[in-house]
């Protein structure tokens, strides 16, 4: 469909006029809670991008990685070497390599405590779960402790979470969610094993 340019010209200044009432209409600013969630590949990506936009604010970032605690990770490398992140990771790899209940439950309080610590202390401008989110799946953490903590952290404070299955009381207590639903990827179809730069 070819668009000529006068219907583009009308289209356009709907969407600036539309845009403009919206700015117009949002009058402040909050500490937001942020869910990276669904079975498709990006969740913590989107998460440390966000992460690089508060350091290059100058603000303080704190990171608690759950489960990925026996993974290499070139962004806890990056992320960690900067003065104003402080870079946790907690966990022993994935559940299906430890399968260990006790020892993974024992491993997440660990992040959680670590992590109640970052949220309730007031220093931090952004503190982002890594896989909390499967943490609460196998109920390794009870969800109404976590919630609550949520809920009653700094005003200013945003905490990002990111893992498959979010639980719906988290989505629901969440000001921003996104899914990401996995199209293609080259792994499943092709049999392409997981790479620097793109996987860790």
């Amino acid at each position: 469909m070819k668009t000529d340019t006068k219907s583009h010209l009308r289209m356009t200044q709907r969407r600036k006029e539309g845009h403009e009432k919206k700015q117009a209409a949002a009058d402040h600013e909050k500490g937001l809670l942020i869910v990276n969630t669904g079975n498709g590949k990006g969740k913590t990506t989107a998460a440390f991008g966000m992460a690089v936009r508060v350091l290059g604010h100058g603000m303080k970032l704190g990171v608690v990685q759950f489960i990925k605690g026996a993974l290499h990770t070139s962004e806890r490398d990056f992320l960690g070497a900067i003065a104003h992140c402080d870079f946790v990771t907690m966990g022993d790899g994935y559940t299906w390599n430890t399968q260990n209940r006790e020892a993974d439950m024992a491993t997440a309080r660990k992040g959680w405590n670590e992590a109640r610590r970052m949220i309730e202390s007031g220093e931090y401008q952004m503190v982002v779960l890594d896989e909390l989110n499967t943490v609460l799946k196998y109920e390794y953490l009870p969800l109404d402790e976590v919630l609550d903590v949520l809920k009653a952290r700094p005003a200013m404070l945003h905490v990002v979470v990111t893992g498959r299955h979010a639980p719906d009381a988290l989505i629901e207590l969440a000001d921003l969610v996104t899914e990401m639903r996995l199209v293609k990827h080259p792994y499943r179809e092709q049999g392409v094993k997981a790479q620097r730069g793109v996987e860790f």
